[in-house]
This record gives structure tokens, C-alpha cells and sequence, in this order.
């Protein structure tokens, strides 16, 4: 594990000189050695291919061997009927599930095709499927991570990782981290820059320690090349049946002829009669109806947003009795969205489902001038650029008719302090009347440490230790409801000051809560997918605690024992985990190849499982589900190609109406085999 590795030792074992870079020849060794930095696509099936799979099937097995025997005893007629269900059933099939197998391609398109690197002692720019292990990697602000890099040196670096680890926020990346332990979720190896992922801030020096299908996105793609059983509920029971009909055929056929046989009637009369009955006990329009069924519940499917890819994924939508569901983008909003604000003695719950709101106190309203000044993001009712905290500001001073523009026009920043992961600070410096301000926001600690007063009532008075006190405890009951804390301060000057001078003797105003909150009309979709005896569970690479407080909120859980972390699942053997599977209803900190096993572990308690997701991280898991269920407007193209059906508005309220609509779907197909 390159993570808990000094770097020394990383050096030592790649062999290269970190100020030099690698040689050409060595370049040239190690491609032959690792090959190109790319993703390896799985074998594609051609149509031909697809069109001879939708045959293996004991059903369509009897119908063909029936169709042989009406040519036999020249009932073409017949012959041609059968054959021509068939054919249909096939080509039903091939049209869906042509477009189906797109997954790796997907995920190739997330790398980036130029690279920075040290090479010769010069630092060039490259194309990424040339790079490998050993070589050094310049990364800064904008660009994609090429390669996985364990980390020399860093300057508050921030990295969004997203789609590997469905954190709404960018990660906080240090080079001198060190662990001790190998189970490190991939969400929490801050020392580490993965495939595809991408540089939000800051900028950093790291060593190639994988490419290709040896990173953690090529883990991905290694999963979705892996084959599994993708025989749905229908897919068993027609070929349960199939088999039983095939049996019935040959008995009768047997029984027929026997019996004729020991009468002493003519041999070749008893054969045909024999074969006769047996074809007319096959029901061969069967394949054809249940198609038509199916595509004809595709398309009820597409009216109420759900688009499926593949017709057996139709009725398995009216098996599924447990859903487990990405948390980000899919049970929340996948924005950070400030729900409280507090100044001296004034906690204040914000209504988020007003777009404006008001207030009289002066001191809510410098606070939220002061964060909108002091932050860099943009946001507006079509787009929003920047870091999603920031972001949350910016949106609560537009709710507050604070926009950034006009702030900025009548408050204009003259200099500024960036952000320091080692302060957890950032500071700016603007006009304010016939002087200039101050205004600096980051974690409360750090703040209280730097400020002398607090503004109370428009007024500053002195910031005792109780006052501090009081910030810290209202501070950590926010904290403890998994709620994201940032606070801000100012500081007047009468003339312009150096960025050494901007954090001291600071005035503390209060500070928000914000979270990635969750989606409205989920909550009444949850309760009603229980009222039909289906289990939702949530899944998520957040943290523990902020997973078990959106869960509990939308009724998932109840109390913080019925949630798991990664870690401990790695802690269990695969039984012993697919025994108490049902104990748990949220996993928090989980890898991809975490979400594929406790797929497999519900399913190994006979559930019939839906998975449903948007990010690359939930591709595996989606392929092996029962149903993969992607989100079609926030979901990636990895996701989508590794889906059952794909949700158009992103909407989990979709899936339960998709589920009801299955199972009707099913009992449709039931009553026409019974008929």
C-alpha cells in the first residue's frame, strides 16, 4: 500500500531521482515493462454475438427443437410460426441491449490527455498514456490527476473526488501524511492523488505509483469487465419452466407411442401422433408474449422518467425488496446549503425552501456581507463555479438580497490572504467607507484564537474566556448533528494594511452550519417503498456520523449502531457479513469494491436488490445488483453504462414508482403463463 510508505521509501523503490525526473530510456523501459496509462476495454459482443445469447434459453431450446420436428412431419406452417417467435424474442432482446455495454468506454474519457512531468531535468508537458510508475507529476489548479500519485509536496491542495468517493466537498491533500494502518478508505488517504480526479485548488509534486488498470479507477473497470450472473427473477423462472415443458414434451411423446405401441398400431402413425401432441404442449407463442409485455412496459416506464436498457430488468423491478441508494446527488441535493446561523446568544434555523429571506438584526447582516466578501465562488440561478462551501455563502447572500457583484462594486477586495490548510483561514481586504476592512472566515477555534472582541448588538465588547466558551459549545452541538461549521470575523483599519497584519485583534461576528441537505420528496418516497415491504439503505463514502444524520432524517435508521463503516466491514469475513447484512440499513466510508460486497451479501441472503447511484464509485455495484439503477441528468457516463435503467430526473421517488409499475408488470406476465 503506497499510502503508508514513507516517501524515501517510495523513491528508493521506484528508483528515480525526484530533481531529475526520469531519462528517456527509462521511460522507454517501463513502457515496456507497464504499457500505455489507459484503461482496458472488455471484449464487446457483436451483434451476431448478442442476437445467438438471447437463444440460451431451455424455452427457446424446446421451441427450436419443436420447430425441428413440425419440419420432420412437414407441418411448415408451423415450423415457420415458431421460428418466427423466436427470431422476434432475439431481436427484441438485441435492440435493447446493443447500447448497453458502454461502461469502460466511459471511463477512459474521464483521463485527462496531457500531462505535466519532470523528465530530463525539465518539466514538459506529455501525452498521460505515455506516463508511468516512477514518473513525477506537477499538478496545480484546473487540472486532472493523470496517473495515482502518492504525494512529495503540496500547497494547500484540494482535490474534488467526487466520483470516486461521493464526497460533495473537495479533500483536503497533505504530502508529509503518514498512516500506520493498511485499511485506509480511499476517501481518507490524503497523502494520495487518484486517476481522474481533479485539482480544485492549490497545486503539488507527486510520484507515479499506478496506471492504467493497476489505479484505483482501473479497480473500477476491472469490475465492470467481470462477468455475473445476470439472470433476472423472470430469466429463472422462464427457464425453470422451459425445462419443464421440455420434460413434459419427451413424456408425452414417450407415453404416446408406448401405448400405441403394445396396441399393435402402425409405427410411423404413432411416432407423427406421438409428436404431434408433444408440439401442441408447448405453448410457443409464450417468449413473444411475455417480449411484447416487457417492451411494452418499457415504454409505460419512459412516461414516468425511468428509462430501461435491458426488458428483464422490467419485471426484476417487481422482485427488488431492498434498495440500496448512493447518498450524494441521489438522497440529497448534492449542494452544501447553510441551514444556521449564529451570532452572540442568536441560533437561527434557516428555511431552505424559500428562495428569499429577511432580516433585522445587523449582526446576521454583516456576517453574511462579510462571508460573501471574503469568498471566491460565483453562483447565480443557472450556474455556480467554485468550492461548494463557498458556494453556500454566496447563495445565502443572494437569498438575503446580498449579491456578490453589487458587494464587490460598493465593497471593492484590494488584497487578500489565500486559504492555508495549516491556518484553516482565508482573509481579504476591502473598502469600507474612508477606511478599509477586514474580513477573515475559517474554523471557529482557530478564529477564537485570533480575536479579541465580538460584535453584540452593533457593538464590540470584549471576548472573555465565557463568551468564548459559549461559541465553542453552540459550535459542537452543530457539529454533533453532522452540520459543517464556519465562522468569520472583520477588523477596521484606516489604512491599508500587510497580509501579515490581517489576522490579529480580530472581531468575531458568529458563524453557519451548512450540509448537503436531503432531497425534499424523498423522505414520503421511503416511507412508502417500507409500506410496500422494500428496505431502503443508504450507501455513501461520507463520514459516519453525517450519514447517520441525513438517514435518520429521511427514516433509513434510527440510532448510529445501524450503520457500518468501511473499515469495519473489512473487519468481517465475507459470511459473517453476509449474516448480520440485515442488521445495518447505512454504510458510511465504503470503497466501490466495498458497495460490490455488500451487494452480493444482501443477495446472498436471497434479497433481490436495486442499486442506485451517480458517480463513477457506484459503476460496480450497479453491475452487480440485481437492477443497477443510474441518475440521468448529475449521473457520469461510467454510470449509465454499467445501469438496468436510467432515472431521468434524477429523482428516487422515480424508482418507487418504477418498482409498483414492475410489479404489475409481472403479474401481467403471470396471468398469460397461466393462461
Amino acid at each position: 500500500m503506497w499510502f503508508n510508505k514513507s516517501q524515501d521509501d517510495i523513491i528508493k523503490e521506484l528508483d528515480v531521482n525526484v530533481s531529475q525526473g526520469l531519462s528517456d530510456e527509462e521511460v522507454k523501459l517501463r513502457q515496456e515493462k507497464y504499457g500505455e496509462n489507459k484503461l482496458q476495454e472488455g471484449k464487446k459482443k457483436t451483434l451476431l454475438a448478442l442476437f445467438f445469447s438471447q437463444l440460451n434459453d431451455a424455452l427457446i431450446y424446446v421451441l427450436l427443437g419443436a420447430a425441428v420436428i413440425t419440419l420432420f412431419i412437414q407441418e411448415y406452417a408451423d415450423s415457420v410460426i415458431i421460428l418466427a417467435v423466436v427470431v422476434l424474442n432475439a431481436v427484441i432482446g438485441v435492440v435493447q441491449e446493443a447500447k448497453a455495454e458502454k461502461a469502460i468506454e466511459a471511463l477512459n474519457k474521464l483521463t485527462t490527455p496531457i500531462s505535466l512531468v519532470r523528465r530530463n531535468g525539465e518539466i514538459k508537458e506529455i501525452n498521460s498514456t505515455q506516463i508511468v510508475p516512477g514518473d513525477v507529476v506537477i499538478l496545480d489548479t484546473g487540472r486532472y490527476v493523470p496517473a495515482d500519485l502518492r504525494l512529495l509536496q503540496s500547497s494547500n491542495l484540494q482535490i474534488e473526488e467526487s466520483s470516486l468517493t461521493g464526497e460533495s466537498v473537495p479533500s483536503n491533500k497533505f504530502a508529509d501524511d503518514t498512516y500506520d494502518e493498511e485499511n485506509i478508505p480511499v476517501g481518507d488517504r490524503t497523502n494520495m492523488a487518484f486517476m481522474s480526479t481533479l485539482v480544485t485548488y492549490g497545486r503539488a509534486e507527486g510520484i507515479v505509483v499506478g496506471t492504467g488498470m493497476e489505479t484505483v479507477v482501473g479497480n473500477i473497470a476491472k469490475s465492470l469487465n467481470e462477468e455475473v450472473d445476470s439472470m433476472t427473477p423472470l430469466q429463472r423462472r422462464m427457464d425453470s419452466l422451459g425445462k419443464t415443458l421440455g420434460k413434459l414434451a419427451v413424456g408425452i411423446t414417450v407415453v404416446m407411442f408406448a401405448v400405441g405401441y403394445f396396441q399393435g398400431r402402425d409405427f410411423i402413425d404413432m411416432l407423427l401422433l406421438s409428436i404431434s401432441l408433444a408440439v401442441a404442449a408447448i405453448p410457443e407463442g409464450l417468449p413473444a408474449i411475455v417480449a411484447i409485455v416487457l417492451a411494452l412496459g418499457v415504454t409505460r416506464m419512459s412516461k414516468i422518467n425511468a428509462i430501461v436498457k435491458k426488458l428483464p430488468a422490467v419485471e426484476t423491478l417487481g422482485s427488488v425488496n431492498i434498495i440500496c441508494s448512493d447518498k450524494t446527488g441521489t438522497l440529497t441535493q448534492n449542494k452544501m446549503t447553510v441551514l444556521k446561523h449564529y451570532t452572540l446568544n442568536n441560533s437561527v434555523d434557516i428555511d431552505i425552501k424559500k428562495d428569499e429571506s429577511t432580516t433585522t438584526d445587523d449582526g446576521v447582516k454583516e456576517m453574511i456581507k462579510s462571508f460573501v466578501l471574503c469568498s471566491d465562488a460565483t453562483a447565480n440561478q443557472d450556474e455556480s463555479t467554485g468550492d461548494p462551501t463557498e458556494i453556500a455563502l454566496i447563495v445565502l447572500g443572494n437569498r438575503h438580497g446580498m449579491t456578490k457583484s453589487e458587494l464587490n462594486d460598493k465593497f471593492p477586495r484590494v488584497d487578500e490572504k489565500p486559504f492555508d490548510s495549516d491556518r484553516k483561514l482565508m482573509s481579504t481586504l476591502n473598502k469600507e467607507g474612508n477606511g478599509y476592512r477586514v474580513h477573515t472566515k475559517g474554523a471557529i477555534d482557530n478564529l477564537l484564537k485570533i480575536s479579541t472582541h465580538v460584535l453584540k448588538d452593533g457593538e464590540k465588547i470584549e471576548l472573555t474566556d465565557e463568551l468564548k466558551q459559549n461559541f465553542l459549545d453552540e459550535s459542537i452541538e452543530m457539529s454533533n448533528q453532522a452540520l459543517r461549521v464556519l465562522a468569520v470575523a472583520i477588523k477596521d483599519t484606516p489604512e491599508k494594511i500587510d497580509s501579515k497584519e490581517m489576522e490579529k485583534d480580530l472581531t468575531l461576528i458568529g458563524f453557519v452550519s451548512m450540509i448537503d441537505p436531503p432531497r425534499l420528496e424523498v423522505k414520503a418516497s421511503i416511507a412508502a417503498a417500507h409500506g410496500a415491504g422494500i428496505n431502503s439503505v443508504m450507501i455513501t463514502g461520507d463520514h459516519k456520523n453525517t450519514a447517520v444524520a441525513i438517514a435518520k432524517e429521511l427514516g433509513i435508521a434510527e440510532r448510529m449502531d445501524q450503520a457500518l463503516t468501511g473499515a469495519e466491514i473489512d473487519a468481517l469475513s465475507d459470511e459473517e457479513f453476509a449474516q448480520n447484512i440485515n442488521n445495518y440499513s447505512v454504510f458510511a466510508r465504503v470503497s466501490p469494491d466495498h458497495k460490490v460486497k455488500i451487494v452480493k451479501a444482501y443477495r446472498a441472503k436471497g434479497n433481490i436488490v436495486s442499486m442506485t447511484g451517480d458517480g463513477v464509485n457506484d459503476a460496480p455495484s450497479l453491475k452487480h445488483a440485481d437492477i443497477g439503477v443510474a441518475m440521468g441528468i448529475t449521473g457520469t457516463d461510467v454510470s449509465k453504462g454499467a445501469a438496468d435503467m436510467i432515472l431521468t430526473d434524477d429523482n428516487f421517488t422515480t424508482i418507487v414508482a418504477a418498482i409498483e409499475e414492475g410489479r404489475n408488470i409481472y403479474n401481467n406476465i403471470k396471468k398469460s403463463v397461466i393462461f
